[in-house]
C-alpha cells in the first residue's frame, strides 16, 4: 500500500492538502450554487420536448423504393415510409447511406426519422416540390414554399441520428440578389425578403414535444430552423452551416414556448439564434409571445449577431435565458433590436457567462432598426399589389402602440475580446432603454462606443479597455451611472 512508503510526516501532511482542497471544492460549490442554479428560475427546468417516439418498430424508406444515388428523387418513396410510420402508431423511420434527393417532407405524429451519419438528404432544386402553404415568414403570415423537413400541428417527434441535411440552397440566394438588384433602386427593399420565395430547410409549426438533435444542417435556402406558434422542442446539438448565404439565420424561436436550444455550433450568415415574434399590425393581430426560452452551451461564429432578439417584437418575447455560451468573428454581439412600427416588448431577459471574441460591436440595442427594411412606402402606379404587401402597408395606430419597450434585461459575467466597439446603445427619446442591469463585465475593445435615452440602469464590476482609452458617451440618459475606461 502507498502508506508503507510514505513517512508519518508526509502522510500528515497529504491528509492536510486533502483536507484543504475538500474544504475549497466545498466553498467553490457554494459560491457557485447561487450563479448556476438558485438564481436561474423555475421554470427553465420545463423548457424542451416532454416526451420522445418510444416503439422500436423500423420502416426503412429504401423498402419503399428511396435510391440514395444523388441523382434522382426520393420525396415519395421517403414520405411513404414516414406516413405508414405514423399509421402504424409510430416508430423510426431509417435509410440506407446514400445521398438522397427530395423535395417538402411532412413528418407524422410519434415519427422518428433517423438520419445515420452516412446519410444526406439533399434539397430539390425545382420549385414545384415544395408546394405553397400557409406559414408565417419574417413576422407576417403568408402563403409560402414548404420547407425542406416540415413539422406541422403535429406532436412527438425527433429527427437525429449525426446524419446530413443539405438544402443546396444557392439557386434561392441568388434569386434572393438578384430581386434585391431590381428592388432597390425602386425603394422596395422592404418587399424582397417576402417577393424571393427562398425555402427554409427545417420548420416546426404548431406542433409539440419535437426534438432535432445531433444532426448538420447546411445551405439553407432561407432561414435554418425555424420554430414557430410550437411548445416544448429541444434543439440539441446541432450543427449548422450555411456558407455565403443571405438570410441563413440559424435557429429562429418564433412566438413559441419552452423551447431549448443547447449544445449546437452555429455558422451561419444572420443572426445564429434569434427570438421573433411578428411584424407590425400582423403581428399585433396574433399576438403570440415568444417566451420560456432557455439557451446554453452554444458555440456560434461568422454571423451577423450571437444571440438576437427582433426585429420582430410585435407580440413580445419574455423570459429568456441563455448562459455558458461562446462567439467567435460575428459582426454584432447581443443585439436587442425593434422598430417604429413593431410595438411590443423585451424583457425578463438573463444573459450570463458569455464569451464574445472578435467582432464589431459587442452589445447593441436599438429601436429604428435598418429603415429600409423595416418601414413600407408603396411607389406611386403600384398596382395587382400582392397580399404580403397589403399585410405589411397595414398601418399600426395610434403611433404609439409602435414602439417597443426594451426593459428588465440583466447582463453578467460576459468577456469581451477583439471588438471594434464595446457599446451601442440607443432608445428613443419617448421610449427609453429601461432597467439594464450589468455585473461584471470585462471588455477590450477599439472604441467604448455609447449610451442614449436610457434610464436607470445599472453597472457592477464593469471594466471596459480601449485602444482609444476614450469615455462611455451617455447621452440624453437619466440615472446611468459612468463607466470608468482604460487604456490597453
Amino acid at each position: 500500500m502507498i502508506r508503507n512508503h510514505l513517512r508519518p510526516g508526509t502522510m500528515i501532511w497529504c491528509c492536510c492538502v486533502l483536507l484543504c482542497l475538500s474544504v475549497a471544492l466545498q466553498v467553490s460549490a457554494q459560491t457557485d450554487a447561487p450563479q448556476n442554479r438558485e438564481a436561474l428560475p423555475s421554470w427553465v427546468n420545463e423548457t424542451g420536448s416532454r416526451v420522445w417516439p418510444e416503439s422500436p418498430r423500423i420502416f426503412s424508406a429504401n423498402s419503399y423504393g428511396a435510391i440514395g444515388d444523388g441523382v434522382r428523387k426520393s420525396t415519395k418513396q421517403i414520405q411513404e415510409a414516414i406516413d405508414t410510420c405514423a399509421s402504424a402508431g409510430g416508430g423510426i423511420v431509417t435509410l440506407k447511406p446514400g445521398r438522397y434527393v427530395t423535395g417538402a417532407l411532412f413528418l407524422k405524429t410519434n415519427v422518428h426519422l433517423r438520419l445515420d451519419r452516412d446519410v444526406v438528404l439533399l434539397g430539390s432544386q425545382d420549385d414545384a416540390d415544395y408546394p405553397s402553404i400557409w406559414t408565417r415568414v419574417a413576422g407576417i403570415e403568408m402563403n409560402w414554399p414548404a420547407g425542406l423537413i416540415n413539422v406541422n400541428d403535429q406532436q412527438n417527434v425527433k429527427i437525429d441520428g449525426n446524419g446530413t441535411i443539405d438544402g443546396r440552397g444557392e439557386k434561392w440566394w441568388d434569386r434572393y440578389r438578384d430581386l434585391r438588384n431590381d428592388y432597390d433602386p425602386r425603394g422596395l427593399r422592404w418587399a424582397a425578403d417576402y417577393d424571393a420565395q427562398r425555402v427554409r430547410l427545417m420548420v416546426i409549426w404548431k406542433s409539440q414535444d419535437v426534438t432535432v438533435q445531433n444532426v448538420n444542417l447546411q445551405r439553407s435556402g432561407f432561414w435554418t430552423l425555424q420554430v414557430v406558434y410550437s411548445e416544448h422542442v429541444t434543439v440539441d446539438g446541432v450543427k449548422v452551416t450555411n456558407s455565403n448565404g443571405p438570410s441563413t439565420d440559424g435557429v429562429d424561436i418564433d412566438s413559441s414556448r419552452y423551447v431549448r436550444v443547447e449544445n449546437c455550433q452555429i455558422d451561419s450568415q444572420d443572426d445564429n439564434i434569434c427570438l421573433k415574434a411578428g411584424r407590425d399590425a400582423d403581428g399585433m393581430r396574433v399576438n403570440r409571445p415568444a417566451e420560456y426560452v432557455l439557451i446554453r452551451n452554444n458555440v456560434v461564429r461568422h454571423g451577423n449577431s450571437i444571440i438576437s432578439f427582433g426585429s420582430e417584437t410585435s407580440g413580445g418575447i419574455r423570459h429568456v435565458v441563455a448562459y455558458h455560451n461562446r462567439g467567435t468573428d460575428n459582426y454584432d454581439g447581443i443585439r436587442f433590436k425593434s422598430a417604429k412600427t413593431r410595438g411590443g416588448f423585451v424583457e425578463d431577459v438573463l444573459i450570463r457567462d458569455l464569451t464574445m471574441e472578435r467582432l464589431n460591436i459587442a452589445f447593441v440595442f436599438t429601436l429604428n432598426w435598418h429603415p429600409e427594411y423595416s418601414y413600407v412606402t408603396l411607389p406611386k402606379g403600384i398596382t395587382n399589389i400582392p397580399a404580403s404587401w397589403i399585410a405589411l402597408t397595414e398601418p399600426v395606430t395610434p403611433r404609439e402602440r409602435g414602439l417597443c419597450d426594451i426593459r428588465n434585461i440583466t447582463i453578467e459575467g460576459v468577456s469581451v475580446a477583439g471588438a471594434r466597439r464595446i457599446f451601442e446603445a440607443e432608445g428613443l427619446r419617448e421610449k427609453p432603454l429601461v432597467n439594464v442591469n450589468w455585473a461584471n463585465i470585462s471588455a477590450q475593445g477599439g472604441l467604448a462606443g455609447r449610451i442614449a435615452y436610457a434610464r436607470d440602469w445599472t453597472m457592477k464590476n464593469v471594466r471596459i479597455r480601449t485602444f482609444a482609452g476614450d469615455d462611455l458617451m451617455i447621452l440624453n440618459s437619466e440615472n446611468v451611472p459612468a463607466v470608468a475606461v482604460g487604456d490597453r
